[in-house]
Parts: C-alpha cells; structure tokens; sequence
C-alpha cells in the first residue's frame, strides 16, 4: 500500500506549531476578505524581490508544499545575468542541487503576511529557498543574517537597529521602448527617462516639502496601512532627493521592514507616474548621492534593556559599547562589500560630503563613520554607521554588522581615539571600489569564518561578474552610462 503523501513543508519539518496555526488563520483570511491572488516573494541576493502570483484558491497548496522556483535565480547579477553554466558536467559553484536550472523551493513565512494597499486585491507573503531535500539554502541571505543573530544571542543578546534612508523620485517622462531599449541579460535597457520634482539644494526648507507633499502623503498612507513603523519624512540636500525613518525594530525585522518599505516606494511611485530609485549617485546632473545610517543598538535578550548606555557621566557609551564600536571599525573594510555592494556605490566616500571616506568614529559628527549618539544614561544610546548605500541587501548589511560587533565585544577590542576632524587625521581610507571591497571581505578570516566561506565566495561570484561587466567604465568619480543602466531602474 502506497503511503499517503506528505506535503513539503511537513515532511521536512520546515514550521512550528505556531507557524503551523498561523498558516490555517492565513488561508481562512484570504478567503473571508475577498482576496484573489497571493504574491509568493524572496528577496535574492541583491534584496531584489522575485517570486510569482498564485490566485487565491492556490494559496494553501503553495503554503503547504512550496513553490519551485528555478535555482539560476540564485546565480543572477544584478543584469538578471546567470554568472555560471548551468547545463555543463561541472556542478554550479560545486553545488549538485544547481545544475541543470532544477528546483528550489520556495516556502512562506507565515508571520511575514500583508495585504498591500496599492493593490488590495492581492496578499503577499514573503519566502525562504529550501533545496528539494529540505535542507536550507545556507547562503540565502536572510538565513545568513539569522545565523548571525542565532550567535548573538547565544551571548544573551540581541540586536536593535533603525532605519534612516535617503532615496530619490522623479517624474517619469512618456517613453517608447524600441528594440534598441529593451533588456537582455548582461545588458540592462534604457533607464527610465525623467525629470526631478524640485530644484533641491534648500535642505529641510518646508517650501520644498510642500511641493513634494502630495506625493509624500500618499507614500506615507501606504507605509502606515503596511505596518510599518514610520517615524519622520524629509527633503534632503539635491534635487528630487528625500529622506524617511523607521523606529527601532529588533533582529532580523529591519531587514524585513526595508525589504517592504523599497518595494512598497517603487511600486507606489510608479503607480503614480513616478520613479523612485534607491541607487546611491545616479548620473543625472547636480545630484547629491544618497546613503543609509544604520542605527544600532544593543539590548539584553530577556530585560530588552539597552546595553549601551553608560553610567559614567564622562563616557557616552558603556564598555559592551565601546567593544562593539571597536569590532565594526576592525571589520569595517571587509564589511564595505556587504554595506556598499554595487559599482556605483563607492563614489560616495568623498570628503567633507557628509559621507565617510575613512573608518573613524566620533561623537555625534557627521563627517565619521560611526557617529556615537547617547550620554550617559539615556536610554536611546546608538551607535550610527554612515557607510550604507540605499541599494544594499538589508540582511547582509546587518550581518556584518552583528558579526563584526560580536567579535569587539568577544576580544574586548577598544576603538580607540574619536576623530574630531573627520577627514583628517591618520585613519585608514575605506575602500575606494567594490574591487578593493571585495578583497577585503575576503581576506576578513573573522568574517568569513562567522558568515561561512560557502557564502563568501558564493557572493564573491556574484560580485565578480558585475565588476568584470563594468570594466573600466565605471572607475574614477564621475557616473558611468554603464552605472546608470545597472542600477537605476533595478533599484
């Protein structure tokens, strides 16, 4: 007699009882509030979303037995370009489970389902990639981050981080794509044509929010109706430029709320007629890069009190501070990869620019690169890394960031002098291109013993077919035609 077939996600013992319960209450949900299709989404190795639409009399199938979804899309650059042969003798990067295009599966967390507001018609779900044994993809990225917080919290531990990112929107022209516009792997099409909203260079002049209102009361409306903790929304210093805030979240929920909150931007603005991208510099004239500050804490496991603060009224950070501050500046070249992963991201570091160009630290200076926010006793005391680029895969961003801390706090490293002028002085420069990132992500042994070295050369392929695309288009400090088509519409 024939066993009866065990769906996927049992079999492999995938959820816990409570996810098991939760995914009962999801189904019954989509059925009593008239939805019609369910987006089944990962977030890949770039942050990019992918996934596909299931209508809604699906939804409990695909929660139960996954999704397949071919394994090339582990192996794409951000060209949507497959980096390996697929179909050769030779496994993919050795990985048997790779070859021939077969399936990974995708499986739904069910604690990450919304419905969206721009399209209310539709729930989305956001998934994890398991090999078809059910073993888990061990260099996805969120997995990656989670392994890191599973070490943190190992020591009692656990990570607090908010998000301040600055991103541009502009008004998108009318177009007509030609053959010579449209895309192909390796060669993005033509950017998006457009035009700014506003002359910028006013920084946080209210005339130049009130032009900008009606559509930043329309992104405000979907964050909010998406549950996301939205703080504050500014205009920042270049044309079309602006910034928003998140309030604290803790472990690996940042990172899911930046997944949200860019896709949720994009497709709101396009919906609208507008363009929204989180590229850092894109090549139109007059334009100020754009970054993101993580805002770091942390907080004991069981009090959730922050262990930062200090109680010496002549010191802003306690000792787990300054050990944690030490480790990011012991790591902070290796982790630039993680940080500021595209070509484009690097021409950021520019001196006296409000972006770092060196690893320093200071206390509330915005020209370092960890800025030390808090006094003695105050309960909201941060550390802030202003190295991020507004394109970086967010699980990867706070991994480096949890793995290099963790190593200050477990060394009991010391950070050293604050740097008072922030682009002065004998500290080391970060790194000037994602080539020299790159290099010293890998010849990082903390970093690569903690976030594995399966998952450093795996990203290092990746990385390494973008750079090898750019050539020497890219290089120097202006913005390439090659940048411009890479990352402006993809981001």
């Amino acid at each position: 007699m024939t066993a009866a077939f065990e769906p996927f996600v049992t079999r492999h013992g995938l959820w816990s009882a409570d996810e098991q319960r939760l995914a009962v209450d999801l189904v019954a949900r989509v059925k009593a509030d008239g939805l019609t299709t369910v987006r089944l989404m990962w977030a890949d190795q770039h942050g990019v979303l992918r996934g596909k639409t299931y209508l809604a009399r699906e939804f409990e199938n695909a929660l139960r037995n996954g999704i397949g979804m071919s394994s090339t899309m582990l192996l794409k650059d951000t060209s949507h370009k497959t980096i390996v042969p697929v179909f050769g003798s030779a496994a993919p990067l050795g990985l048997v489970e790779l070859a021939g295009a077969a399936d990974v599966m995708l499986v739904a967390d069910p604690t990450t389902f919304k419905v969206l507001p721009w399209a209310p018609h539709s729930g989305w779900i956001q998934c994890i990639p398991y090999f078809k044994s059910g073993r888990a993809v061990d260099f996805d990225s969120r997995h990656v981050l989670m392994n890191s917080l599973a070490a943190l919290r190992k020591k009692g531990l656990d990570f607090v981080s908010g998000l301040e990112v600055e991103f541009h929107v502009f008004r998108r022209e009318p177009e007509s794509l030609m053959e010579a516009d449209l895309s192909q792997p390796g060669l993005p099409g033509t950017p998006p044509t457009v035009t700014p909203l506003n002359r910028g260079f006013q920084y946080l002049t209210e005339l130049r929010y009130d032009e900008l209102d009606p559509l930043m009361e329309v992104l405000r409306d979907h964050l909010e109706r998406l549950g996301l903790p939205l703080r504050s929304m500014e205009v920042e210093f270049g044309p079309s430029q602006v910034e928003m805030t998140l309030a604290p979240l803790s472990g690996h929920l940042t990172a899911d709320a930046m997944i949200l909150f860019r896709s949720c931007i994009k497709q709101v603005c396009a919906r609208h007629g507008y363009h929204a991208t989180f590229m850092c510099r894109p090549a139109i004239k007059n334009l100020f890069s754009s970054g993101w500050h993580l805002h770091q804490s942390l907080v004991d496991a069981r009090s959730g009190a922050n262990v930062m603060v200090s109680a010496n009224p002549r010191k802003s950070l306690s000792a787990k501070g300054f050990h944690w501050l030490a480790g990011l500046l012991a790591h902070a070249a290796g982790a630039t990869a993680l940080t500021t992963p595209t070509v484009n991201g690097y021409k950021r570091f520019r001196p006296l620019s409000l972006a770092p160009d060196r690893i320093n630290w200071g206390q509330d200076n915005r020209g370092v690169m960890l800025r030390v926010l808090g006094e003695s006793g105050d309960p909201a005391t941060r550390i802030e890394n202003r190295v991020g680029e507004p394109a970086a895969n967010p699980y990867l961003y706070l991994a480096s960031q949890i793995t290099s801390g963790l190593d200050g706090l477990e060394r009991n490293l010391e950070p050293g002098a604050s740097a008072d002028t922030a682009y002065e002085g004998g500290a080391p420069l970060l790194p000037r291109s994602l080539r020299e990132g790159l290099d010293a992500l890998r010849a990082d042994p903390v970093l690569g013993d903690a976030l594995g070295q399966s998952f450093i050369a795996y990203f290092s392929a990746i990385k390494e077919s973008e750079i090898t695309r750019a050539g020497g288009v890219a290089s120097g400090v202006d913005v390439s035609e090659w940048e411009q088509r890479e990352y402006f519409e993809i981001f």
